[in-house]
């Protein structure tokens, strides 16, 4: 009895790039990474403009922080809705918004534009999540996502700063500046400790989902 031989069908391989349609996070070059190092670039020209004797580039340093920080939420934005998240991105963007609050920071303690107790509370922030994060990749735990009161508490502090600068500017508006700048930083120290705190319970999870992994 004759047996049919079909033959064998081959087997799929596996495919060697992203999938159509799937974002390939190994990308540098993409408008998110360009528009996060024009930020980093940019601090010389900033630190420059605040240097400027008897406050003369004061208000051109509100603007120019302003337009960074306003690339910040453009940068984000253009990653999630047209697939150019990338590992590069995922780590430049939160180091180089940490170096503009510190840059920003310390420029409006030198100039007297802030005082030293409110800039001494945002870094002190700024300096734990830095160390928690670190401390956590050390144990092998996972990268905790950024929640929205930290972004909102980043966005607020960002919103002071420039606000601060035109309020120490020769600028008609620069009471009304400072006051909202006043109202900004509050709001911003507020969501910045409180997503600090909330980070306790996240990290905790992911320590004991390392140690599941393990065993």
């Amino acid at each position: 009895m004759l047996k049919t031989v079909l033959p064998a069908t081959p087997r799929a391989r596996p495919p060697l790039g992203p999938s159509p349609g799937e974002p390939n996070q190994a990308r540098v070059l993409t408008v998110p990474n360009v528009l996060t190092a024009l930020r980093l670039a940019c601090l010389p020209a900033f630190v420059a403009l605040v240097a400027e004797p008897r406050g003369a580039g004061s208000l051109a340093a509100a603007f120019l922080l302003g337009g960074l920080g306003a690339t910040d939420g453009a940068d984000g934005y253009i990653a999630r809705h047209f697939g150019q998240v990338s590992k590069v991105g995922q780590v430049a963007d939160p180091l180089v918004d940490r170096a503009l609050v510190l840059t920003a920071a310390i420029s409006a303690v030198a100039v007297g534009a802030a005082p030293a107790w409110l800039v001494v509370l945002a870094l002190c922030r700024e300096a734990l999540v830095i160390a928690a994060a670190g401390a956590l990749a050390l144990l092998g735990a996972r990268r905790l996502e950024v929640s929205w009161a930290g972004k909102a508490g980043a966005f607020g502090m960002m919103v002071a700063f420039p606000l601060f600068f035109m309020g120490h500017a020769a600028f008609r508006w620069h009471e009304a500046a400072l006051w909202v700048g006043w109202a900004a930083a509050a709001w911003g120290l507020a969501l910045g400790w409180y997503a600090f705190f909330s980070y306790f319970p996240q990290g905790v999870a992911a320590l004991r989902e390392r140690r599941q992994g393990r065993s």
